[in-house]
Order: structure tokens, then sequence, then C-alpha cells
């Protein structure tokens, strides 16, 4: 690797870089155009946003921008305990660097209850996070199975609104789940909310029988539709605002060349208002992975849709939404699951990673590997066809895959850098740029803001009296001509 020194490029540099002396942290190394195929081997100004090594500032992959760009929320888990030690949600502001307790849990354990996993209302200063039940102890711990989702205004902190209701009291309630809800997602118009779900019911009767119950699925809340419950002496049960219902049919046992899964998850909403159909309607709907048997019998994970209707009250064909002693609570009447990518017939195959969709809803992003066995960023439309390749590195991508808001660049981590991409039909090497020096470990959790004019990420922090603990950094990448 040829390295270029500072005073080779410092007048260029310090003409592109001027306007952000003053406030943004600069962080730069320059390569040879060899190194990226490049044309602008010049890095975008960093900018530390938190300094407290004592503990982590975790995005986790979320939608972490509050609605006017001003914000970013996180957990505070620990890399021991996870998210069932994290006994706060903070935001921090991302010009000042300001830092604001939302939610404190201050008797917290390394059991739980635990609070993580958060992201921002796109409408309204609101944040949704797992919360861990409130009966956790070290003998019941926080568990997939043993959460909720809950729900914070900025102007209300420490009230919590409990999301979706948990009823595991038979005969069960329509509206309410068995388990715990995970990675909250808020739809555009914020009336949504996506989740993936295990089920206590299903877990127990597993512990039970020695047979496998206890799959991951995807579920969904609608707001406005309270499900109030009775309180158990246990605390298991616990009223929710929103109506809740699973979307995703899983199966422990699909049969071999089936579009059978037997576990859902790297899921998101498509497009801000849904995609649009054939007939020029828009279907709300979730893309996620979908894990299938080849003809062979072996799993391969596939890119899966599903559309969700707009009333989630009504009974479907499978079961009772609020499902029973042996079954999951099965998805509402007019849900639709579909399969998009079929890589399991191919030599290669395999879908990996959050699928994420482009804002108008028009195409879905996802890893798979390519011809040469290198795990590149595809694209497929929502209504299905072949996929399109749109990466084409030699070595694979890492991951963090998230579209700028415009629709019109996907931005993700190579090599231990952060890269933008164009999509559109010209050279590969013409459409992509490093943003970031390559570093190890890799920065994670991308977000755009809604504006598309930062993009914030976590690094890692080594440092030699506390250890490694996850920080926030925010750039501002160069917005491309129309």
């Amino acid at each position: 690797m040829t390295i270029l020194t500072f005073s080779q490029h410092q007048q260029t540099f310090q003409d592109w870089a001027s306007p952000f002396l003053k406030t943004w942290k600069v962080s730069v190394l320059l390569l040879s155009l060899a190194m990226y195929s490049c044309n602008d081997s010049t890095y975008v100004a960093e900018k530390q946003l938190t300094h407290d090594l004592s503990y982590n500032h975790d995005l986790d992959n979320n939608d972490n921008f509050s609605p006017d760009n001003q914000w970013l929320v996180y957990d505070t888990r620990t890399d021991e305990g996870g998210i069932a030690a994290s006994a706060k949600i903070e935001k921090v502001n991302i010009e000042s660097g300001e830092k604001k307790v939302l939610y404190t849990l201050p008797n917290n354990a390394e059991w739980g209850p635990g609070a993580g996993a958060v992201s921002y209302s796109p409408v309204d200063n609101s944040v949704v996070f797992i919360h861990g039940l409130m009966s956790v102890t070290k003998e019941n711990p926080y568990q997939q199975w043993r959460r909720t989702g809950v729900i914070i205004n900025d102007a209300a902190p420490n009230v919590p609104v409990f999301m979706d209701a948990r009823d595991i009291t038979p005969p069960y309630t329509k509206g309410a789940l068995r388990g715990g809800t995970h990675r909250h997602e808020w739809s555009g118009d914020g009336q949504w909310i996506g989740y993936t779900y295990n089920d206590a019911v299903l877990k127990a009767l597993e512990e039970k029988t020695g047979e496998k119950h206890n799959l991951r699925t995807i579920g969904v809340s609608k707001r406005n539709s309270p499900v109030p419950l009775e309180k158990d002496a246990q605390g298991e049960n616990v009223s929710g605002e929103w109506f809740s219902a699973l979307v995703v049919r899983v199966t422990p046992t699909p049969k071999p060349g089936s579009d059978e899964i037997s576990h859902a998850a790297g899921d998101s909403w498509v497009g801000t208002q849904g995609y649009r159909k054939p007939d020029g309607t828009r279907q709300i709907a979730r893309a996620f992975i979908g894990k299938v048997k080849d003809k062979n019998g072996q799993d391969v994970d596939e890119v899966f849709i599903v559309d969700v209707p707009n009333d989630i009250t009504a009974p479907g064909d499978f079961g009772p939404l609020q499902g029973t002693d042996t079954t999951f609570p099965m998805p509402p009447k007019g849900t639709i699951q579909r399969r998009l990518t079929f890589t399991a017939d191919t030599p290669r195959g395999g879908c990996t990673g959050i699928v994420r969709s482009s804002p108008d809803g028009n195409q879905l992003a996802f890893l798979a590997k390519d011809a040469k066995g290198i795990q590149q960023v595809f694209i497929i439309s929502p209504l299905g066809g072949n996929p399109v390749q749109v990466t084409f590195h030699d070595k694979n991508v890492e991951g963090s895959v998230r579209w700028r808001p415009d629709g019109r660049q996907i931005s993700y981590v190579w090599e231990g850098s952060i890269l933008l991409c164009k999509i559109g039909h010209e050279s590969f090497e013409s459409r992509f740029q490093p943003l970031t020096q390559s570093t190890h470990p890799s920065p994670s959790n991308l977000v755009w803001s809604h504006d598309g004019r930062v993009l914030a990420f976590n690094r890692i922090i080594d440092d030699e009296k506390r250890g490694k603990s996850k920080q926030i950094f925010v750039i501002k990448p160069p917005v491309i001509e129309h």
C-alpha cells in the first residue's frame, strides 16, 4: 500500500476542509488512487461526539436521529452484560455534544431489566426501545422471550409507555403477544412499529418436550389500539398501548426445496410509505431474511417480503391472532409472505445482513456472494425479479448497509472504511468513494440523518486506563450532483 504524506497534499486538503476546521475534528490519511480505484482519495472530516470512556454509547444499527436531525439516541449496554446491563437511554446533540438522559433504571442489575436498542420516531420526538420485564431476578433474568417495547417522549423523560402487550396466561389475548419484541423500528408515518420476536409459551414447550419450538419471527404493532390486561402475581403480563400481531409464519421443520422458513430476522420497513404495486396502489410491507432448506436439506438464508394489511385485528386462515399452547400467534387476514431470492439454487447460496429499502420502496439492498464468492451489496425489487449486483470489490463488504435518504447512494463498511457508492450503470470505480480511513476495529452501526447531510457511526476507542468503549462519531459526506 502506498501512503502519500500530508505535506504533499496539504494545500489541496486545506482548501477542501476549511469550512469544517473550526468545529470538526479532522482525521485524514491519503491513500494512493490504486488502493481504492477512485478519483478522490481525500477523507471526510470526522467529529467525535461522545467522550466519556467509562461506558458504551451504542447506536446498534438503528434509526437514531431525531426528526430535526439535531440529536442521536443510543443505549449504554456493556460488553459483558449486553442490553440486560444497559441502565440508561441517552441522546447527544450533534453540534454541541450536550448529552441528556431520556430513561434510567436506577436499580438495574447485570441480569436486567435492561433498556436498549433504541430508535427515534421520524415524525415526533419519541423513542422506542427494548425493556426487560420488571419482574426479572437473578434466577429468571432478561431473555429474548422476556421483554417488551417501551416508548418515551422527549418531553416526559422516565415516563414509560409500554407499547406491545404481553400475555402468557391461557387462553391469551388478541392484540397481545406472549414473549419478547426486539429491534423496534418506526414506520415512515410513525403509525407502526415493526420488530423481531421470540415466544415465551413456545420456549416453555421446547423445554418440556425437548423439541425445537423457540423460533425467531417478525411482528408489528399499530398505534391507538390499547390492549389492557389484568396484572398477574408474577409480573409476567403487561398491558400495551398499541395493538400487536405476528406477520411472518415460521416452522421448526421447513420442507426441503420449499419457501417455508424456520427463522426470520434482519427485517425493516419497505419504503417510507411502502412500495408501489403493479396496480399503482401503495402497500405497507416488511422485508427480511428467512431461513429455508435447500433441496438437499441444508439451511440457506434468502430475502423475503411480507405485505401487512392496514387492519391487523382480523384473524387469517392459519389460526388465531393470539396463538395457542402449541402454536405461534398467527398473521392477520390479508398478510402475504413472499420469497424474493432463490440463491439456494446457485453455487454460492445465501443472503445476509439487514434488508434495507430505498426510501421510495423500489429497491431492497442486502448482502450476498458474487460469482467469485466475495460478499457484495445487491439490490432487488420488492416485486421480485433478478437481483442486481451493486458493488464489485475484491474483498468482502463487511456490512452496515444503509441508503442515503435521497435514494441515490448506499453507504457500507469495507476493509475498515466507510464507503459511499452511487447506484447507477457507470463503471464501479467511478461510482464509489471512501469516506474514512481504514481502521481496526472497523466503524459500525451507520445511520443517516433524515436530510442526508450527516452520517453517524460507532468507533471502538481503546484507552490505556479505561479499556475499550464504543463512542459516537459523525461525518458530513459530500452531496452528489443531480
